[in-house]
């Protein structure tokens, strides 16, 4: 089986390629096409700009996907699209071609949700031990989700607020940093190395007290995040500096705002996988790809006993190749017709249940 998967959930213009065979999954091609450059002069995606690129870009880029994967369309035996959740105006884009793809090529389509498709990126050519437990992670969405298998699987904890890459893309904005937020948060707190845990209770160093964060809802009894308040806490902490001393403590700021989301993104992630008696705890999203998250999350489930995966690194941000790979897994449940691209629409709110 031959995949060709659309993604236009949000800013990046994504088409892939997928090839199936006894020998397992191969990635022909994953071409991506980002707006983060057009969208940082405005501190935030909009989506009007966005639907406008996704139109200049949509077909170019499925041109170059199928040109590098070297596959003529009669070769395609799937096509897979995004179809939410995200931006209504950049998942038109991404529906409306598809289905006129898949009517025009005479290829049957596949709607596929664009946070299943984030944990499908675990999937590839990985042999899964079941159940399993994801943290999702990404500019929008914060969920821990439990697997029975590939595909049975419910949301058991989701943020009842700010997202963790939201509240990322917020701090970083409060303190001057640029957007996205994920990226310079994380290399400025590089800068400063975490206060460890046993040192959180001891008295301030000398020059200064000792900056320190709190934990919202870590130890509540349910899988649910909070954000907010974290936010919050920080807009206080820079209130109370000057101009030279905010600067100074930047790197600060940010290494215990990192160290914080991380702490509970972890505790709770390992709390769902050992109370539901997960063998395999996975990673996933945009936020995914943050080196201390990855890090921490993978040295503690594999302590506690899990196998722990989670995505190369280009399989994290937004695209289309975890598309591709969820419309594989998908197809093999489904019965696909030609003329399915009718009942194929572009759903913003499509959530995990």
């Amino acid at each position: 089986m031959i995949i060709l998967g659309i993604e236009t959930s949000c800013d990046e213009t994504s088409a892939a390629v997928l090839k199936s065979d006894r020998a397992g999954l191969k990635l022909l091609s994953n071409v991506v096409s980002s707006q983060i450059d057009i969208h940082k002069k405005y501190g935030g995606v909009v989506p009007e700009v966005a639907a406008r690129e996704h139109v200049k870009n949509i077909i170019p880029v499925i041109s170059r996907a199928l040109a590098d994967a070297k596959v003529k369309l009669v070769k395609i035996d799937l096509m897979a699209v995004a179809t939410g959740p995200g931006l209504v105006t950049s998942l038109i884009i991404g529906v409306e071609t598809a289905k006129a793809l898949s009517l025009a090529w005479g290829k049957p389509l596949l709607a596929v949700n664009h946070m299943y498709s984030h944990i499908a990126a675990n999937f590839y050519n990985h042999k899964i031990k079941f159940p399993a437990v994801c943290l999702v992670v990404s500019g929008g969405h914060t969920e821990i989700v439990y697997l029975k298998n590939y595909w049975q699987y419910k949301k058991i904890g989701q943020t009842v607020d700010d997202a963790a890459g939201e509240a990322f893309d917020k701090v970083a904005k409060l303190l001057g940093l640029g957007y996205p937020g994920g990226p310079v948060i994380s290399a400025k707190a590089e800068e400063f190395p975490p206060t460890p845990s046993a040192l959180r209770a001891s008295p301030p160093r000398a020059g200064g007290e000792r900056i320190l964060l709190p934990r919202p809802m870590m130890k509540s009894n349910d899988f649910n995040f909070s954000f907010s308040g974290l936010k919050t806490a920080v807009l206080y902490t820079a209130k109370k500096m000057t101009p030279k001393e905010l600067k100074v403590r930047t790197p600060e700021i940010c290494s215990e705002f990192q160290q914080a989301v991380i702490d509970v993104l972890v505790a709770k992630t390992l709390r769902a996988a050992r109370e539901l008696k997960a063998k395999t705890v996975f990673l996933a999203g945009g936020v995914a790809a943050n080196k201390q998250l990855r890090q921490t999350l993978g040295q503690k489930a594999e302590h506690s006993g899990f196998d722990f995966l989670v995505p190369e690194f280009k399989l994290c941000t937004d695209n289309a190749a975890m598309t591709a790979i969820a419309g594989y897994y998908l197809s093999q449940k489904a019965k696909i017709k030609l003329d399915n691209y009718k009942k194929v629409i572009a759903d913003p709110n499509w959530e995990l249940f």
